[in-house]
């Protein structure tokens, strides 16, 4: 499947790309985000802006997990957590992603939305009420052949609550193996999730509780190493280990006035 072979279907008009067709990774988008091991979910990666990380590549954009010792433990492994945040950020829409994502015990790749004024990057707003849109995410101690698609926000009392994560399992192989096409299609209704043109999972985001939903998103890009949901690497993982992004497209309805 090659870049121009995807049809965003009738009435969706690209508002928004990345091809990464550079030489570089285009830092008027994307931000390297600089983070110390265990930051997150007891994630035992920090998170870097060396190039080693994350960089271009063949047409591609390729997230980079290093394992820098024989050890294996917390701030033995590097790897990159790149978004838009400040930069570009979007409500609505269909968002699509053409991705080969990484395998082995203890990997954890995710793509991903934070609400744009979420406090982590210098706005006002804690988690979860930020709210938190899951395209994908995989767990390679669980299976390398299925990902999970979720939503965060918070509750009538600001406590967090989520959709609950559903699955897509491949019939064959796993997602390291070849690329395929990831796709959220968000209105004022609903979210549904597809791969490779098949949908998965829809959710209704009517409720007073899901304000967090209706509002401006910045993307994320990552891999994660360990984590108290992803299980812990050991000598059976496989290192480095690459997550290619050939690109990430946003459209909008023909008649749509969101931004």
């Amino acid at each position: 499947m090659q870049k121009e072979s995807y049809d965003a279907g009738l009435d969706w008009k690209l508002h928004w790309s990345d091809e990464f067709e550079g030489e570089q990774l285009d830092e008027s988008i994307w931000n390297r985000q600089v983070v110390e091991a265990g930051r997150f979910n007891e994630e035992w990666q920090r998170y870097t802006d060396s190039s080693k990380n994350a960089y271009l590549e063949n047409g591609s954009l390729v997230i980079k997990a290093i394992h820098e010792s024989a050890q294996h433990g917390p701030d033995q492994y590097t790897s990159a957590r790149l978004n838009t945040a400040n930069k570009f950020t979007f409500k609505y829409g269909k968002l699509a992603a053409r991705i080969k994502l990484p395998y082995s015990k203890g990997i954890w790749p995710a793509f991903w939305m934070l609400g744009s004024d979420i406090n982590e990057n210098g706005g006002d707003t804690p988690w979860p009420q930020s709210g938190e849109i899951d395209i994908l995410e995989l767990y390679g101690t669980k299976s390398d052949a299925v990902i999970e698609a979720n939503i965060h926000y918070a509750d009538s009392s600001g406590s967090h609550t989520q959709m609950g994560a559903i699955e897509y399992e491949l019939e064959n192989g796993k997602f390291a193996d070849n690329f395929h096409i990831f796709e959220l299609v968000w209105d004022e209704e609903q979210i549904s999730w597809l791969v490779d043109g098949e949908q998965f999972a829809s959710t209704p985001i009517t409720s007073d509780e899901m304000t967090e939903l209706h509002k401006e998103y910045f993307l994320l890009f990552n891999i994660a190493v360990g984590g108290k949901w992803a299980g812990r690497p050991d000598t059976t993982s496989v290192f480095p280990q690459f997550m290619y992004v050939d690109w990430v497209r946003v459209y909008k309805k023909e008649n749509s006035s969101a931004l």
